[in-house]
């Protein structure tokens, strides 16, 4: 736990512009990540769960604070909250999601606009600092934001949800909406606070188990999208053209195992299990001990990439515990 706080706090000595940096070294670090200072909340909400003395609100209002202002009223790269209360994002060869490959010719997935993990975090990380500060009696942060969430909500919506094609759409930007088949949209499924009804969330992971699951993560495209590619091999340029347009990633997996117990129950236990252990073998694979970075799109979906990835362990050591938890709720009669 302490090394996790050390951690936390030391991005936060680091951040600039409401923005942590993404890459690079202390001299002269990048800070193009729209999702990073959003994750934070996610990090602070899955920490709470180990630190039950910490008082996130008075430990962390200034950080919380720097960012919510800085989405609300803009920031660098064109990130800023629009009228509807949604987040927009986006500069000229500027890739700012996690999708961040740059090939010579550009961002092979520029994404830029309204992504759909982008407002879904956007929406968590509003009503986190909500009960955060309703717990602490902060009175002026209260009346400052809690007229927000319910606008995110509906535009969130309006903007994303397709009733026809019943999932969400990947990014928006003006009257253009990309409805690719991409995972992006399962973290609107797995947060604690998502926009999104129960029954749109089934039918997201519906679509995503029909399209994207393979046993080693989500693909990061459709195989009927005309611009999947189902193995990254090849020079930089053309593994980086592959590495957001079809190749599976696991650390994906847990946020589709949450949503995916939360709908499914008891009944969905079995099917993530056999998902988890068929990890197994990939211990001995690519690199001892550990789990590669991502898999081909392909079958087999051979292991690519960085030997052994920290948000790929990190993934299934969750997937583990929720497990555990729910196998120890279903033995003690709560589920």
């Amino acid at each position: 736990i302490s090394t996790a706080k050390e951690i936390i706090d030391t991005m936060i000595n680091r951040m600039k512009g409401g923005l942590f940096p993404n890459m690079g070294d202390n001299e002269n670090p990048a800070f193009n990540s729209v999702d990073a200072p959003l994750w934070f909340f996610w990090a602070l909400q899955q920490y709470a769960k180990y630190d039950k003395e910490l008082n996130l609100w008075r430990t962390y209002k200034k950080a919380i604070i720097s960012i919510l202002n800085a989405y609300r009223e803009g920031t660098y790269f064109n990130i800023r909250m629009l009228d509807n209360g949604l987040i927009w994002a986006g500069e000229d060869g500027k890739a700012l999601t996690w999708m961040d490959a740059v090939i010579s010719t550009g961002p092979v997935t520029q994404r830029k606009g309204m992504p759909v993990e982008i407002n879904a975090l956007w929406y968590n990380a509003v009503q986190l600092s909500l009960e955060w500060a309703k717990l602490d009696n902060d009175k002026k942060f209260l009346e400052e934001w809690s007229s927000l969430p319910d606008l995110i909500m509906e535009s969130f919506v309006t903007t994303f949800w397709h009733p026809e094609k019943m999932y969400l759409a990947d990014v928006v930007n003006g009257d253009k909406k990309d409805f690719s088949v991409r995972p992006n949209q399962v973290i609107a499924t797995a947060l604690d606070y998502s926009p999104i009804t129960r029954e749109m969330k089934k039918a997201v992971i519906d679509k995503i188990e029909s399209e994207l699951l393979t046993p080693k993560g989500l693909r990061s495209l459709s195989p009927t999208d005309p611009n999947y590619i189902g193995i990254y091999e090849g020079d930089q340029e053309t593994r980086d053209s592959a590495y957001h347009q079809g190749t599976v990633w696991p650390w994906l997996l847990e946020h589709y195992v949450k949503a995916y117990l939360d709908i499914h129950r008891q009944s969905g236990l079995h099917n993530v299990k056999q998902l988890f252990h068929g990890f197994e073998e990939d211990i001995l694979m690519h690199g001892i001990g550990t789990i590669s970075e991502i898999y081909d799109g392909d079958p087999p979906h051979t292991p690519r990439g960085a030997i052994s990835q920290a948000w790929s362990v990190a993934a299934l050591l969750r997937i583990e515990e929720m497990i555990n938890q729910f196998e120890s709720a279903i033995n003690e009669g709560k589920q």
